[in-house]
């Protein structure tokens, strides 16, 4: 079955105005339009076009949790999303274990991991045993899933921190700040000496230093360094202008949007020591449990686990709970996760990155421009319930059981009975499905 869902763009301050009703051929609301979110989470379940084709129901979550064994299939609807068994009930009730986005960040969204199943069952527990309300601002665990995900660039480059970068590099970003410093008619060069000596005692031991004496410390160490660095960076800039090459200008860079947008805030040196990385469109970045990273700016298709733990750490002022992030993050250095694509034919690429709970396949195919109706057929085979949108073009797709258009800007539920698609059409759409 093919149901066609819709959704209103959350409107998160960090949001674009244009990008989403853009990409869609949408009107804008003249508001900001962060996240357009296709799947069944409490906080903003798509909207079904056709209440007749659920049974009634007016949203996917509602029409999951009235008809499971329809919305999700007989096999989807027995399945725990939460696959090491737990038996509470928040757990084993069927649910759509992934969500699909389209994210457009007009500005820097927060520094920010997200947990391990176990970490968030736990974490769930305990706050739940202690009371604390599922809505309420300081609570870390909305949910006991874990929450991976990928992201896919739309537009032509898509800026974003992610990970701890490897120790050589922020060893190569302190002796550029020194250079800086030195280039400064008044050096200070004990402001970057304490990045250092903490950084000799470890990753934990530096983000935890910068954030909670960032945070309202009494030595006021870190307000300092903050400040140094924004200076340095400005006066990189300064130095660029006249013809000076400076090894990292794209990190400096973005210590200076980030001071422009959170003055004064720990998470700007934090940057400093995070991946910084600018994807071209049609790459794929993958961020699984503890990965640190927050989206500079850009257009993207994101797939995640469904669930809404977030644990932050700066670039906010929302609630962080810097025990809980410690205990989340990992702090091994990397270098940049960018996700190849299996290809499964021409114009169809898989993106796995070998969770249960989602994958994502783009179906591309270019028009032909010899030809007065071009029509090029590409075929998938669902994993499980699914979620397609149409970012170009347009396309007939026919299952199993039944077919249906799909149309620029338009999205649709497609329930696993359809088994094989074949997308008949020119354009690009993106599906995803639960991890096979």
């Amino acid at each position: 079955m093919f149901v066609g869902i819709t959704n209103t763009p959350r409107d998160y301050a960090w949001g674009s105005t244009r990008a989403i009703a853009d990409l869609l051929g949408h009107t804008p609301s003249g508001g900001p339009e962060a996240e357009l979110w296709l799947g069944a989470h409490a906080g903003s379940p798509s909207v079904i076009e056709d209440a007749e084709q659920a049974g009634g129901s007016t949203d996917l979550a509602g029409w999951i949790a009235a008809s499971p064994a329809v919305a999700l299939g007989a096999d989807w609807a027995t399945r725990q999303a939460d696959t090491a068994g737990s038996a509470t009930a928040a757990t084993t009730a069927p649910r759509l274990p992934f969500l699909l986005k389209i994210l457009a960040a007009g500005r820097p969204l927060s520094l920010q991991a997200h947990p391990t199943t176990e970490q968030a069952r736990a974490g769930f527990a305990l706050e739940n045993e202690a009371g604390i309300a599922v809505d309420a601002g300081n609570r870390n665990y909305r949910d006991p899933f874990h929450k991976p995900e990928l992201l896919f660039a739309l537009s032509d480059t898509f800026e974003a921190l992610c990970g701890f970068r490897p120790l050589a590099e922020v060893r190569g970003i302190i002796a550029e700040l020194r250079l800086l410093d030195l280039a400064n008619e008044n050096p200070q060069a004990a402001a970057i000496d304490l990045l250092e000596q903490h950084l000799a005692e470890g990753l934990r031991d530096t983000v935890d230093w910068l954030l909670r004496d960032g945070r309202g410390g009494d030595s006021g160490e870190v307000k300092w360094l903050v400040e140094r660095v924004v200076l340095l960076a400005e006066h990189a800039k300064f130095l660029a202008g006249g013809g000076a090459i400076i090894g990292y200008a794209n990190e400096l860079a973005a210590v200076r949007v980030l001071a422009a947008e959170y003055p004064g805030d720990p998470g700007i040196v934090l940057a400093l020591l995070l991946n910084r990385v600018s994807l071209k469109r049609g790459e794929v970045l993958y961020l699984p449990a503890g990965s640190i990273h927050a989206y500079l700016s850009g257009l993207g298709v994101e797939v995640m686990a469904a669930s809404d733990n977030v644990l932050r750490g700066g670039l906010t002022p929302k609630h962080i709970d810097i025990e809980e992030l410690l205990a989340v993050l990992d702090f091994t250095p990397a270098t940049s996760p960018l996700l190849a694509p299996i290809i499964l034919a021409d114009g169809v690429s898989r993106y796995r990155p070998g969770v249960a709970d989602f994958e994502l396949v783009r179906i591309h195919a270019d028009a032909d421009a010899a030809s007065p109706a071009p029509v090029t057929m590409r075929q998938v085979t669902l994993t499980g319930p699914a979620i397609a949108i149409c970012t170009a073009g347009g396309f007939l797709i026919a299952g199993g059981a039944s077919s249906r258009p799909l149309k620029h800007g338009q999205a649709v539920y497609i329930t696993p009975d359809e088994g094989t698609l074949t997308f008949a059409g020119t354009g690009e759409v993106f599906l995803a499905m639960p991890g096979a």
